[in-house]
């Protein structure tokens, strides 16, 4: 293909896609839809959407980057900066070029280790978003693939299941169930359901049920969609180009500033007195201008800026050595005075890394029934890639012969339950894990050890003691359930009068030097939040086990949008 050929074919797809947003394609036929973005429900071939990204490119919105320039000019944006060269024009007009040599140099170098220093750590932070991506899964050639969400093409067909971001604008072709968080661009709090189906070209935004939004994410549900719009042509693009602002001005940078601006008018009101009290004297106008001048000169503070760079250059230095990257230098000063520090729990003080611990029936005795029901479970889940069932899976497997999956109900973060449907050697079952408290809010009857069938009620002191000494221990805790049912397909309607057979317990150690560090923390006067999506005892205990002393003294702050899946039954209260 000649370079005037791709350039038409460019021309062409953008004024398709221009036609195609014109018209509003959440009112056109599905199948018309992907005919005009050159696509099909089998999604692009690999050979297609390489043409269409060397066409187009990355589609990550990404913050526009200051030039060196900009970042070099913004060194020299201050009012103490203002004083000292207007000085240095002074010292020059009043026949003192060394001073204003001086002056210059200090000006200059000041500004230039600020600007290294800045221009350093825009560098670093460039480089660790290179190593961050954010995969999504898509259509290629009608086969799955795994690729970075800034790969995503216009007409790719995009696979969604709970906690999937959506990688552009998109139009569903299939979904199940499937509810979206559009808080980031809606505004509106509670996920929304989305259909496939054909609507009004005159819809609003925030009721097109069957196109899902860049910036959003899915709650629950899986869905098949084709992706329209990417990039800075999305409607969460179009806002976030309207909206992008100069980072804040820090505590410290206030304080220059405003004691600069205090300098410049003590300045002119001391110039403007003194040229006043020679003129009433009768003395030279010119000479009393020049007096009144050098004063100015001498007034100001010519090494300021180049001890406030000088002083914090070293703080960032030793930041950078303990692997922290410093993007202001001014910034230092706001993180010496920090005296709260809000931390996660799981990956810095903790390992990261879930482990199954045990699988126990209702007297907390190791259960070879509920490991088995488990694995089943984790097994066969499709619906929400985690780390709790890759736990399950590699804790023991077990033989798979004679057992298939039948229907998945996904999780979701509003049930915290996951359903498989399997046919175990000729009986159907539904399990369900989850959150202890869901699971056991749509169970009837609860499996003693020997084996009996007693109603729940029964049992619920004991089951409630269980999992809080569990989690005092700082274990995770989930509860499992079955009922054997005679359908193929379940939904959320199928989750009730089940049995409950036992826990789940999985366990994230802390990580190895931690209590130094919280130790270190706590006489520096820092006092530190615990934000996780576990419950308040495993929170509690963590913390004992890191610091080793004092742990009722940590704040331990929950937050609903940090719940992990099958998280504890109080996951998302605010303590």
């Amino acid at each position: 293909m000649t370079v005037s050929e791709s350039m038409k074919g460019a021309t062409a797809l953008s004024r398709e896609t221009t036609r195609i947003s014109d018209s509003g394609y959440w009112s056109q036929d599905a199948s018309e839809l992907l005919s005009r973005l050159e696509t099909s429900s089998g999604g692009l071939s690999n050979a297609a959407a390489a043409e269409r990204f060397a066409r187009n490119g990355a589609t990550r919105l990404r913050r526009k980057r200051r030039s060196d320039v900009a970042i070099l000019l913004s060194q020299f944006n201050n009012p103490i900066i203002l004083l000292l060269a207007v000085s240095a024009v002074l010292s020059y007009l009043l026949d003192d070029a060394t001073n204003a040599w001086i002056i210059l140099a200090i000006l200059l170098a000041s500004g230039l280790l600020g600007f290294w220093q800045e221009r350093s750590a825009a560098n670093a932070v460039a480089r660790l978003l290179a190593m961050i991506e954010t995969k999504t899964t898509v259509l290629r050639d009608g086969v799955p693939v795994e690729i970075p969400l800034q790969d995503v093409v216009g007409g790719d067909v995009v696979l969604l299941r709970a906690g999937t971001l959506i990688p552009g604008d998109c139009r569903l072709l299939e979904s199940n169930s499937l509810f979206v968080d559009e808080a980031a661009l809606t505004g509106e709090s509670f996920p929304v359901e989305k259909t496939i189906g054909v609507l009004p070209s005159d819809t609003p935004l925030n009721r097109r049920t069957n196109v899902l939004f860049l910036g959003t994410h899915v709650i629950s549900g899986t869905a098949n969609a084709v992706v329209v719009r990417t990039g800075r042509s999305t409607e969460f693009g179009q806002v976030s180009t309207r909206l992008e602002q100069r980072p804040p001005e820090t505590g410290f940078e206030r304080g220059l500033r405003n004691f600069g601006n205090l300098l410049i008018k003590v300045t002119l009101v001391l110039v403007i007195v003194v040229f006043a009290v020679n003129v009433y004297f009768k003395r030279p106008v010119v000479e009393s201008l020049l007096f009144a001048l050098a004063l100015a000169v001498g007034m100001t503070p010519q090494l300021l800026p180049a001890i406030t760079s000088v002083v914090l250059a070293p703080g960032a230095k030793a930041m950078a050595d303990a692997q922290v990257i410093v993007k202001q230098l001014l910034a230092i000063e706001n993180f010496g005075s920090m005296d709260v520090l809000c931390s996660d729990k799981t990956g810095t003080l903790t390992e990261g890394v879930v482990q199954l611990h045990s699988a126990e029936n209702l007297a907390g005795v190791s259960s070879e029934k509920v490991l088995r029901l488990a694995y089943l479970n984790a097994v066969f889940e499709t619906g929400f890639a985690n780390p709790i069932d890759e736990a399950v899976r590699s804790y023991r497997e077990f033989d798979l012969s004679g057992v298939r999956k039948l229907d998945e109900n996904p999780y979701d973060f509003v049930r915290k339950r996951l359903s498989l449907l399997v046919d175990d050697h000729g009986s159907t079952l539904i399990i369900t894990k989850g959150a202890l408290a869901n699971v056991v809010e749509v169970c009837n009857f609860v499996e003693l050890p020997a084996g009996d069938i007693v109603p729940i009620a029964s049992q619920h002191e004991l089951i409630t003691r269980r999992f809080t000494e569990l989690s005092e221990q700082g274990y995770r805790v989930l509860g499992l359930a079955s009922r054997k049912l005679s359908v193929t397909r379940i939904s959320n309607s199928d989750e009730r009068e089940m049995t409950f057979l036992g826990f789940l317990v999985f366990f994230d150690p802390p990580k190895a030097g931690i209590g130094e560090t919280l130790s270190q923390l706590e006489q520096l006067g820092i006092g530190l939040k615990i934000i996780t999506g576990d419950n308040r005892a495993v929170a509690r205990t963590v913390g004992r086990h890191s610091r080793a002393a004092n742990s009722d003294r940590l704040g331990i702050a929950q937050a609903q949008r940090r719940c992990t899946p099958h998280a504890g039954p109080r996951c998302g209260a605010v303590r």
